[in-house]
């Protein structure tokens, strides 16, 4: 693979080459401190090695259940859809006006932020998601054209704690059960940032998650009076969270978490039924910016909830109302 030359628009935090989890600070997730024992923690493989070799690629995918593409996009193109994200953010009086836009800083008291709507309105995060490099990946893994949601899950995650483990079919399993998420960072995530951690091997574990990954989050049971009032309401009978506790998780599934340090330029892909959840966010004030979006075979079926000019989502639009 061609390598690009990039320049670094933002200070990052040196790398350190890891052998054992032994040289890895501690973790949190959702307020829980992580066992960093060598076999319950690690680093995500790379593979960027393979980038212009699909029939590794999804030999890696099926054997790991995700595909680090460190370096793989243009570092510069993504600095720039951070530059617009901090702009509106800045707009919206979210961002601590004593530093740059560009450090992300946040507001006191400053609280998760949901930001579809800036992605949206974005041209450059619709050019880094929607066009050029990245498409072109997931044309060559899938061997076809594909079609991707038009609803990106923008998130801005200050200071606390992350998302908890969960799979992402429930949220999404109306369609095909073969697309994959792409968790891109918006610029470069050191340990004490936090970032996505996948769970190894946890794909393969249908013995755990036959009984919760195919449940659908926007279902309700319309002779059950409770529920079908929380469905009007816009709310869900089911989060799809499968837990508040990453360490006992890992400790019923096996295997390790697995995270890594981000650089602007890298995207963390996998399908639906990998566990995943987010290391805790530790840093001084900052924000960590970072997109999910998802990509799939344009020949097969797309859930509904979110494609159009306004996806309705979970939405009461998106609900589905069935006999219990």
């Amino acid at each position: 693979m061609q390598r690009w030359a990039i320049i670094s628009l933002l200070p990052l935090k040196p790398f350190q080459t890891m052998s054992s989890a032994a040289t890895l600070p501690q973790f949190y997730s959702y307020e829980h401190a992580l066992d960093m024992d060598r076999d319950r923690i690690g680093t995500l493989r790379e593979s960027a090695d393979a980038a212009d070799d699909f029939v590794e690629l999804r030999r890696r995918l099926e054997t790991d259940g995700y595909l680090f593409m460190k370096g793989y996009l243009y570092r510069e193109e993504v600095l720039a859809a951070r530059e617009e994200i901090a702009r509106a953010m800045a707009s919206k009086n979210l961002l601590d006006p004593d530093f740059p836009e560009m450090d992300m800083r946040c507001r006191p008291e400053a609280s998760m932020e949901f930001m579809p709507e800036i992605a949206a309105a974005c041209p450059q995060v619709q050019k880094v998601l929607y066009s050029g490099r990245l498409i072109d990946f997931y044309k060559g893994f899938y061997g076809e054209s594909v079609k991707h949601y038009d609803f990106t899950w923008l998130r801005a995650m200050p200071p606390g704690k992350g998302t908890n483990p969960h799979t992402d079919l429930p949220y999404m399993g109306r369609g095909t059960h073969n697309h994959m998420t792409c968790w891109m960072p918006y610029g470069d995530i050191p340990y004490d940032l936090g970032g996505l951690m996948i769970l190894e091997g946890s794909h393969r574990r249908m013995d755990l998650l036959k009984n919760y990954v195919f449940r659908d989050v926007d279902a309700y049971c319309e002779n059950k009076p409770e529920q079908k009032q929380r469905a009007e309401e816009g709310k869900w009978t089911f989060t799809g969270t499968l837990s508040h506790n990453p360490p006992r998780v890992r400790d019923k599934f096996g295997g390790r978490w697995l995270t890594s340090e981000f650089e602007a330029g890298d995207f963390l892909t996998f399908g639906m039924f990998v566990v995943h959840a987010a290391v805790d966010n530790r840093s001084d004030n900052v924000f960590r910016v970072s997109s999910d979006s998802r990509y799939q075979r344009a020949s097969e079926p797309i859930d509904d909830r979110w494609v159009g000019e306004n996806p309705p989502g979970h939405s009461t639009a998106g609900k589905r109302g069935r006999i219990c």
